[in-house]
């Protein structure tokens, strides 16, 4: 989790006033830009987030994203599973690519680092092809044909 204070962004006119911005957004960002990439299953994330999730509460865009901001650099972790085939360099190279375009086109913070921690990779779901009124269809029996 990001620290509690609020990242400063630096302004061309400061007579304006001063733009303050949650860690938790730049958290979001991270994680929304992350998860929008073929290849990426889903983000790491506690076992409340996920019981949330199943039961249909609130998704939690910034799970998985750790930030780490001092001396005016940003550094940025992603914890994501990948799907079982994809090329795990190529797709870890978007994430990096991604989160890096999205924190400077919506924010104007250069980021320093993005570190990508693949945790896993999930397998395709198998689709059952059991016929339910015919369940021992294509089974072949012991000794007849």
């Amino acid at each position: 989790m990001a620290e509690d204070t609020n990242i400063i962004l630096h302004s061309n006119d400061p007579e304006l006033g001063k733009i303050e911005i949650a860690p938790n957004v730049l958290e979001i960002i991270a994680g929304v830009a992350t998860s929008q990439i073929d290849g990426v299953n889903r983000m790491r994330g506690s076992f409340s987030t996920s019981v949330n999730e199943l039961l249909g509460r609130r998704k939690e865009h910034g799970k998985g994203v750790n930030l780490t901001y001092t001396d005016e650099e940003l550094t940025i972790d992603v914890y994501v599973y990948l799907n079982y085939g994809v090329s795990v360099p190529k797709v870890a190279l978007e994430i990096q690519s991604q989160v890096e375009q999205q924190m400077l086109f919506m924010t104007g913070l250069k980021v320093t680092e993005v570190n990508v921690h693949v945790q896993g990779v999930i397998p395709e779901k198998s689709t059952s092809t059991v016929d339910p009124n015919n369940p021992f269809a294509g089974e072949e029996e012991n000794g007849e044909e």
